[in-house]
């Protein structure tokens, strides 16, 4: 009886290695799956799938290099009009007048340069010629200065009445010029021993002509002689 007992209460234990063989079966199945879908590319979606209908969205921030850029149209041309046309023209030939003034303008300056140029190279030559004429006229001043003052000297070195002889019939201009350069007491000596009227008239324009040279016009250029037509060489012979 005891081992009837125990016969009857026996439980079935299940049998748990082909459940396990079973089950690893179907994980080693689905990573198969897995692995064959990540080897095999995808198939290109449909066009209807490729650009969905979305409602339109507000502008979100600038398209990144994956999203496609829009195509760019080619720039239609720029329609003118017959105004702005004649005004294009207009200023076109107004641009070539200014470019013609301009290369006048230079021209001409070029040509006032050398002038210039010329004129300041002549200036410098007139300059040098004055000179050398100023030098020239100082020395034939010096020499005439000396030439008087031998004709002074020797009518000083005379008797007053020879000289006075000499006075009144000498021309006017000489006679002046001497009558100047002399001293004092020698020409006050000859001009008493002259003939009145002679005498007279001398002595007036011998004041005349020292006023004149008195005058700022003279005073300015002292070296220039009182009387210009005044030559030397009409003395007393």
């Amino acid at each position: 009886m005891m081992g009837g007992k125990k016969r009857g209460l026996r439980i079935a234990v299940p049998r748990l290695l082909p459940i396990t063989i079973a089950a690893m079966m179907l994980l080693m199945g689905v990573k198969a799956i897995g692995l064959v879908r990540a080897a095999t590319p995808e198939a290109a979606p449909s066009p209807a799938a490729a650009k969905p209908i979305a409602p339109a969205l507000p502008a979100g921030p600038p398209a990144t290099a994956t999203q496609a850029a829009p195509a760019v149209l080619p720039p239609k041309p720029v329609e003118i009009s017959e105004s702005e046309r004649a005004l294009l023209l207009d200023l076109r030939r107004r641009r070539g007048e200014l470019d013609s003034r301009e290369a006048a303008l230079a021209s001409r300056d070029a040509v006032l340069s050398a002038t210039e140029k010329r004129l300041t190279a002549r200036v410098g030559e007139l300059a040098v010629l004055q000179a050398r004429l100023e030098a020239l006229e100082q020395a034939r001043q010096a020499r005439e200065a000396q030439n008087w003052q031998g004709l002074v000297k020797l009518y000083e070195a005379m008797k007053p009445r020879d000289a006075a002889a000499i006075f009144n019939d000498l021309d006017k201009p000489v006679l002046l010029a001497v009558l100047d350069r002399m001293k004092d007491g020698k020409a006050a000596a000859v001009l008493a021993a002259m003939t009145p009227d002679r005498a007279r008239q001398a002595t007036a324009d011998l004041a005349r002509q020292r006023t004149q040279n008195n005058t700022p016009q003279n005073a300015a250029n002292p070296t220039a002689p009182a009387q210009p037509d005044i030559r030397p060489t009409q003395g007393a012979g």
